[in-house]
C-alpha cells in the first residue's frame, strides 16, 4: 500500500494500520498551521485514497500535541500576495484540495484537540464526523485578524453545518466556538478525554458496515451541498485580498499589534 506523502516532508504524516490511514498535521510547535506544501499533501492523500478505497476503509485526521487540530494557514505565506491573480489561484487551489478530500470515498474522522480555525475549520468541515476535546476552539476569525473572506463553498460546508444564521454570527463576531456549544449545533458528534482512541475505535466501527452504503451517502450529501454553491464570487475575493485592509491585517497579525482597518 503506497503512501503518497513525501517522506522529506515531516510536516505531515500518513498511515496505514489495519485498513484505517491517519493523517495526522504534524507542526506542533507553530499550532500546526498550514503550509501550502501541506494543502498539496492533503490532495495527494485524497487522491490516493480514491484509487485505494477497497484496501483502506476509513481515514482519521488529527493534528499534533494538544494546542491545535490545524490554527490555519501560516500567515507568513500570504505575504507576497499582491495582484487580482495571487487571490483567485489561492482561493481556486483551496477549494480543488478540498472538494478533493470532500470526496474521498470512505468515511473521514476530524480528531480535534484546541484551535480548528481557518483552513483546519475548512478541513474539518469536509469530514463526515468531527470529534472533540473540551478544548476545541473551531472557528473563522478573518473579520479581526486578516480581513481575506471565504470562498462560495467553504461559506457553503458552513451553512451546511452551522446554518445561515449561525454561520453568519461566528463571522461577523469573530468569535470561536467551545467543545458544548460545538456539541450542541451538531458541529461535533462527541466531546471526549481522547479524541484520537475514541477516533479509532469509530473507524473499527465502520470499517465493518456496507461499504457502498457510506460511500453513497456522503455522496449524495455532498452533490446536494455542491448544488448550492455555484455562484461567482470572484470580484469579492480579489477586492479583500489585494485591499489595503489585507496587508494591514498580515502585518499587523505577525507583529502581534491591532489592525487598524480603514475598508479598502
Amino acid at each position: 500500500m503506497s503512501n503518497p506523502l513525501d517522506p522529506a516532508n515531516t510536516d505531515i504524516l500518513y498511515e496505514v494500520s489495519d485498513d484505517i490511514a491517519t493523517l495526522t498535521f504534524n507542526r506542533p510547535d507553530a499550532r500546526n498551521a498550514l503550509t501550502f506544501e501541506m494543502y498539496d499533501a492533503v490532495a495527494a492523500v485524497a487522491d490516493n485514497l480514491q484509487k485505494q478505497a477497497n484496501e483502506v476503509k476509513a481515514l482519521i485526521v488529527t493534528g499534533a500535541g494538544n494546542k491545535a487540530f490545524a490554527a490555519g494557514t501560516d500567515i507568513s505565506r500570504f505575504r507576497d500576495f499582491s495582484t487580482a491573480e495571487h487571490a483567485l489561484n489561492y482561493e481556486r487551489t483551496m477549494d480543488k484540495v478540498l472538494g478533493a478530500f470532500e470526496s474521498i470515498p470512505i468515511p473521514t474522522i476530524a480528531a480535534i484537540n484546541g484551535a480548528c480555525t481557518g483552513g483546519g475549520a475548512a478541513i474539518a468541515a469536509c469530514c463526515d464526523l468531527r470529534i472533540a476535546s473540551e478544548s476545541l476552539k473551531f472557528g473563522f476569525p478573518i473579520a479581526r485578524t486578516l480581513g481575506n473572506c471565504l470562498s462560495a463553498s467553504n461559506i457553503s460546508r458552513l451553512v451546511s453545518l452551522l446554518g445561515s444564521a449561525k454561520t453568519r454570527e461566528i463571522i461577523f463576531t469573530s468569535r470561536l466556538i467551545r467543545s458544548e456549544e460545538a456539541l450542541a449545533l451538531g458541529l461535533v458528534s462527541e466531546i471526549c478525554d481522547s479524541v484520537n482512541a475514541r477516533a479509532r475505535e469509530l473507524a473499527e466501527q465502520m470499517k465493518g458496515h456496507a461499504p457502498l452504503t457510506l460511500t453513497a451517502t456522503k455522496e449524495t450529501m455532498r452533490r446536494l451541498r455542491e448544488a448550492s454553491s455555484h455562484v461567482d464570487c470572484d470580484d469579492l475575493i480579489v477586492s479583500c485580498y489585494t485591499s489595503r485592509d489585507f496587508k494591514e491585517g498580515l502585518e499587523a497579525f505577525l507583529a502581534k499589534r491591532k489592525p487598524d482597518w480603514h475598508g479598502c
